[in-house]
C-alpha cells in the first residue's frame, strides 16, 4: 500500500473518531445495570443452589469484558468527547474490573505505538519470541517461554497474575499521577470487597466474584491473544516496521456472533482499532462496513481461532507463526536458519 493510500486509509477511520455522549450513556447503562443484577440475583440464588449461583456469576463475568471495553475507550480517550469524563469513568470501571487507569493507560499507549514491532517488544504485549530468539536461548529462558505459553498457565494462572500482581503495583519510574491512581483503585477495591464481605460474609462473596473475575480474566486473555497471534501475523524490525501494516496486518478481525460482538464490545475489529484508537468501540463496525481496504485483513471466526493456540514461535524468515514441534530439530543445530529445514 503506497503512502498516500495509507494516508487516506488513516483519514477515512479517523472520520469515526467523533464520541458520542448519549451512546456512551445509554452503553453504561446497558452495561453496568446488567452486570449488578446478575451479581444480585447469583447471590439470591445462593439460597436455592449453588449450581444455580455460579453460572449467573460466570454470565456477569462476560458482562465485565464489556466493562473493561469502556475502560479500555476510555484509557484511549474515546469513550466521551470531555477528557474529565473519560478519566472518571475509566478509573471507576477500572475499579469494577481491577484495573488501574492511568498505569494501564501509558503501557497501552505503548503497545499500540510498537505492535508487531520485533525490536519493542515488552510493554503491553504478548511476550513472542522469534525462532532464531529461541534456538539461541539458554535452557531457563526457553522453560519459561513454554510456561509462559502453555494454555494451562497462560489462562489459568494468568487471571491471577494480571489481578493480583501486576495490576496492583506500580513499575518502577512511574509519575506520581499514574502512582496515586493505582493507589486509588487498590484502596478503592479493599474498601468495597471489606464492606461485601461484612454485608453478605466471606464465603458468599468469594462464592461469587471468584467465577466473575476467573472469567473475565480468562475471556480478556483470550481476546487479547487471539487477535495479534494468528498465522501470518504481521512483525517486523524497526527499520521495516510500518504502523499501517502493523494495525491492518498485525490484528485481526475476529468475526464473532453478534451478541458476542455486542458483550465483547465489538473489539472483534480489532484492525480498526489499531488504526484509529480514538474511534469508540460502538462505532468500530460501522467504519469496518464503510471502509473496503479494511474489508481485507485476515478474518477469523471462533473455530478458526483455536488454532492460535499452537502458534508460539514466530518465524521472521517465513513471516508465520511456528509450534515448539516445528522448531525441535533446530535446537540440535543452533546455528542454523529456521528457512533452511
Amino acid at each position: 500500500m503506497s503512502q498516500h493510500k495509507q494516508k487516506e486509509l488513516k483519514k477515512n477511520v479517523a472520520a469515526f473518531a467523533k464520541p458520542d455522549q448519549t451512546v456512551g450513556i445509554r452503553q453504561l447503562i446497558n452495561t453496568l445495570v446488567p452486570f449488578f443484577l446478575l451479581w444480585f440475583a447469583a447471590y439470591q440464588s445462593l439460597a436455592v443452589s449453588l449450581w444455580l449461583a455460579v453460572p449467573l456469576a460466570m454470565i456477569a463475568g462476560v458482562f465485565v469484558i464489556r466493562i473493561f471495553i469502556i475502560f479500555h475507550d476510555c484509557t484511549h480517550m474515546s469513550f466521551f468527547q470531555n477528557q474529565k469524563a473519560n478519566r472518571i469513568t475509566g478509573t471507576i470501571t477500572g475499579i469494577l474490573t481491577l484495573f488501574p487507569f492511568e498505569k494501564w493507560k501509558r503501557d497501552h499507549s505503548i503497545h499500540h505505538a510498537t505492535s508487531s514491532n520485533l525490536d519493542k517488544r515488552g510493554t503491553g504485549d504478548v511476550w513472542v519470541m522469534t525462532v532464531e530468539e529461541y534456538v539461541a536461548a539458554s535452557f531457563w529462558t526457553r522453560l519459561a517461554y513454554r510456561l509462559y505459553r502453555n494454555p494451562l498457565i497462560m489462562f489459568g494462572l494468568g487471571p491471577l497474575y494480571l489481578f493480583c500482581l501486576s495490576n496492583r503495583f506500580n513499575r518502577k519510574g512511574a509519575k506520581r499521577k499514574e502512582r496515586w491512581n493505582t493507589h486509588l483503585t487498590n484502596g478503592s477495591i479493599a474498601v468495597i470487597y471489606a464492606l461485601m464481605i461484612w454485608a453478605i460474609g466471606w464465603q458468599a462473596f468469594l462464592i461469587i466474584q471468584l467465577p466473575i473475575l476467573y472469567v473475565s480474566g480468562v475471556l480478556g486473555i483470550w481476546l487479547f491473544y487471539v487477535q495479534h497471534q494468528f498465522e501470518d501475523s504481521y512483525f517486523e524490525d524497526e527499520s521495516q516496521w510500518d504502523f499501517v501494516k502493523a494495525a491492518v496486518d498485525g490484528s485481526s478481525y475476529y468475526k464473532l456472533p453478534k451478541l458476542l460482538q455486542w458483550v465483547s464490545g465489538s473489539i472483534g475489529y480489532h484492525h480498526v482499532h489499531h488504526l484509529s484508537p480514538r474511534v469508540p468501540n460502538y462505532k468500530l463496525e460501522e467504519a469496518h462496513e464503510s471502509t473496503p481496504p479494511l474489508q481485507k485483513a485476515t478474518t477469523i471466526t471462533l473455530l478458526s481461532s483455536l488454532k492460535s493456540i499452537r502458534f508460539r514461535l514466530y518465524d521472521t524468515a517465513n513471516k508465520t507463526f511456528v509450534s515448539f514441534k516445528e522448531v525441535k530439530p533446530l535446537l540440535q543445530k543452533p546455528r542454523t536458519g529456521f528457512q533452511d529445514q
